[in-house]
């Protein structure tokens, strides 16, 4: 009877592991509404009149995180992200500053690599590396505008 309770209980405890885990698929981003996405250069058209990339800066919008706002400007040149900054994330606590301190130069240098918004999230950085991901996708979207 004993080894049927504890059966039963990891089974519980397993099925719970499984239905709470967060992949970084999820692709659904969370906009806070709160600052107004910027452009500091219109893109070029071509002659059909579609909008191409355009090089310039773009500050993708604000995403909400279990720890506060996150949000990356880029900067793109000649079609490729030259610059990556996230200019807003948790700064509330000593432990918000240790983590994100080391975090966000991390997912700077990764999206100048991967030139994408698909980036690795950081170990022990997990909202604010997902937050990361939203905004920067959110500016890359303005780009291709």
């Amino acid at each position: 009877m004993r080894r049927i309770a504890i059966a039963a209980a990891a089974t519980v405890s397993v099925v719970v592991l499984l239905f709470s885990y967060r992949t970084s698929t999820d692709s659904s981003p969370v906009a806070t509404g709160r600052t107004q996405p910027s452009r500091t250069a219109s893109p070029p058209t071509t002659a059909a009149g579609a909008a191409t990339t355009g090089d310039g800066t773009f500050t993708g919008d604000a995403a909400d995180t279990r720890y506060g706002p996150v949000q990356v400007r880029i900067t793109i040149a000649g079609g490729r992200i030259t610059a990556a900054d996230a200019i807003e994330y948790p700064q509330e606590s000593g432990r918000d500053v240790r983590i994100n301190s080391e975090a966000v130069p991390e997912l700077n240098q990764e999206t100048l690599q991967a030139q994408t918004a698909r980036i690795d999230t950081v170990s022990g950085a997990t909202y604010t590396s997902e937050g990361y991901q939203q905004s920067l996708q959110s500016a890359i979207d303005q780009a291709h505008r």
